[in-house]
C-alpha cells in the first residue's frame, strides 16, 4: 500500500539521522569541504553565487553538516546521472530519503519494466491529442494576465495552467481542481521534511495530502472513472505489457504526474516571465524571430532549472577523477550548477534565446530522463508563443517571492505589469498563436 511504502524512508531517516552522523567515516583524500547547504532557505532563494564557488573548486565537495557529497561540474553530474548501476535512486532522491515504488525511485532492471509500461502514456500520438487543449489553456490564461493592470503571474498562469493540463490528461473533473492543486502543493513539502519541528510538520502534512489523493483516486477507479481511452491511465491500461495493472500501480503513476509533472512546469513558467523581464532584448529578439521559441524554452530550462538537484546513494565506491566516494554515501547531483558550468556553456550566467542548449540537464540524463519532458516542452512553447505574440514588455512590480523548497526551485509570487503588443484592447482578441 502507498502509506507504508512512502513513509518507510521518511520515518527511517528521522529515527536514524543521529546514528548516521555518529558513524560518518573520515573524509577521503581529494574531497574538499564546503559550507554550501542545499537545505538553507537563503541559499535556495539564490543558489547561483554558491554554484559559481562550487564550480570554481574541485570535482567532489563534502558538506559535513548534512553528510552529503556534492557533484556540481557538468561532466560529473551527467556521468553520475547515467551511472544507475553504481549510484542508486532506490534509497530516495530527496535529502530525507522518501521512497516509493515509482519510476523516480527504482533502479534497473525493475525500472526498465516500469518505464516500458509507462511509455504509451507519452507517445507522439498522445501529445498530439492534447495539443489543442494545451493551446486553448495557454490562450485563456495569457488573456487573464491582461484582466488587471497588475497581476501575479504565479497564481494567474504558472500554477493553474499545469494543474489544468495534468487534471485533463488524468480525467479529473473541473470541480476537483482546487483540491487537486492543494494536494500537489502539500506533497511537494515532503522535500522539506527533516528532523526539525518544522520539517516534521511538513512531512506529516505531505503524507496527509498523499492519503487524500489516494482516497480520491481509488474511489474514482471503483466508479469506473479516470480510464477513458484519451486519458493517461486509460492509455496505460490499454497498452499494458505484463497483465492487468493494479490500482496501486496506477495510483503511483498518477502521483508521479501530480508531483513531478505539475510543480516543475509551474516553476518553468513562472521564472520564464522573470527572465524575459530581466532580458527585454531577448524578448524583442523572440518577437522578431518567433521561430526561436523552442530554443528559448531549452535556454530557460538551462538558466533556471525547475529541479535544482537530486540525490543518489553509492552502491559501491564511486570514483570521480582521482577521488573515491565511499560506498553507502549520499551524493547530490546538482543539475542547477551543472547547467551553469562555464566548461560546458559559454557565458552561462547570460540568457540567450539563440543558444539552444540541448545538452542541459534539467530533465536529468540516463535511464531516469524525465518521461514527461515533451509535455513540459509543449506547455512552455505554447505559453511563450502567446507571450511573444501579445506582450510587448514585462515589468516586475516589487520583489519576486521564491519558494524555499530545496529541490524544486520556483517562484511563490511574481507581480508584473504587462504592456500589450498588439492593437487589441480586449482579452478576447487573444487568439491561437499559430493563426
Amino acid at each position: 500500500m502507498y502509506g507504508p511504502s512512502l513513509a518507510t524512508g521518511f520515518l527511517d531517516d528521522m529515527a536514524n539521522g543521529v546514528v548516521r552522523k555518529a558513524r560518518r567515516r573520515p573524509i577521503p583524500s581529494g574531497v574538499q569541504i564546503t559550507d554550501f547547504d542545499p537545505l538553507d532557505a537563503e541559499t535556495t532563494a539564490d543558489p547561483y553565487p554558491h554554484y559559481r564557488e562550487l564550480l570554481a573548486r574541485g570535482p567532489v565537495q563534502y558538506n559535513p553538516r548534512r553528510g552529503i557529497y556534492i557533484l556540481s561540474h557538468y561532466e560529473h553530474v551527467r556521468a553520475g546521472a547515467r551511472a544507475s548501476d553504481v549510484l542508486s535512486s532506490a534509497d530516495g532522491i530527496s535529502y530525507n530519503r522518501m521512497r516509493s515504488p515509482s519510476l523516480l525511485t527504482v533502479d534497473p532492471p525493475r525500472h526498465t519494466g516500469m518505464r516500458k509500461q509507462a511509455q504509451p502514456a507519452f507517445t507522439r500520438g498522445a501529445l498530439e491529442s492534447w495539443q489543442a487543449m494545451v493551446e486553448q489553456l495557454a490562450i485563456d490564461h495569457t488573456a487573464a494576465l491582461f484582466s488587471h493592470r497588475q497581476v501575479d503571474v504565479v497564481t494567474t498562469l504558472a500554477e493553474p495552467l499545469p494543474t489544468a493540463v495534468i487534471a485533463h490528461i488524468l480525467g479529473i473533473a473541473g470541480d476537483d481542481l482546487a483540491a487537486f492543486k492543494a494536494w500537489s502543493n502539500e506533497t511537494v513539502r515532503l522535500a522539506n521534511a527533516n528532523m526539525s519541528l518544522s520539517g516534521l510538520k511538513q512531512g506529516i502534512a505531505g503524507m496527509r495530502a498523499i492519503g487524500h489523493f489516494h482516497h480520491y483516486f481509488t474511489n474514482k477507479l471503483r466508479q469506473g472513472q479516470l480510464l477513458d481511452e484519451h486519458t493517461v491511465l486509460g492509455r496505460l491500461v490499454a497498452n499494458a505489457h505484463s497483465g492487468k495493472l493494479s490500482n496501486d500501480e496506477l495510483f503511483f503513476f498518477a502521483f508521479l504526474l501530480l508531483l513531478a509533472g505539475n510543480e516543475t512546469t509551474t516553476n518553468m513558467l513562472g521564472t520564464l516571465f522573470l527572465t524575459l523581464s530581466n532580458n527585454p532584448d531577448q524578448l524583442r529578439l523572440l518577437q522578431d524571430r518567433p521561430e526561436l521559441v523552442p530554443s528559448a524554452i531549452e535556454e530557460q530550462l538551462r538558466y533556471f532549472a525547475p529541479i535544482q538537484g537530486l540525490y543518489r546513494t553509492a552502491r559501491v565506491d564511486y570514483v570521480v577523477e582521482k577521488t573515491t566516494i565511499p560506498a553507502g554515501s549520499r551524493v547530490l547531483l546538482l543539475w542547477g550548477a551543472a547547467n551553469r558550468d562555464p566548461r560546458q556553456f559559454d557565458n552561462p550566467d547570460e540568457f540567450r534565446v539563440e543558444r539552444n542548449p540541448t545538452g542541459h540537464l534539467s530533465f536529468g540524463s540516463g535511464v531516469h530522463l524525465c518521461l514527461g519532458a515533451q509535455l513540459a516542452r509543449l506547455e512552455g512553447h505554447t505559453v511563450l508563443r502567446q507571450i511573444v505574440k501579445h506582450v510587448d514588455s514585462i515589468e516586475v512590480v516589487g520583489e519576486p517571492g521564491w519558494r524555499t523548497n530545496p529541490t524544486l526551485r520556483g517562484l511563490a509570487k511574481l507581480n508584473v505589469r504587462l504592456t500589450r503588443r498588439d492593437a487589441a484592447t480586449d482579452p478576447a482578441h487573444l487568439v491561437d498563436a499559430h493563426s
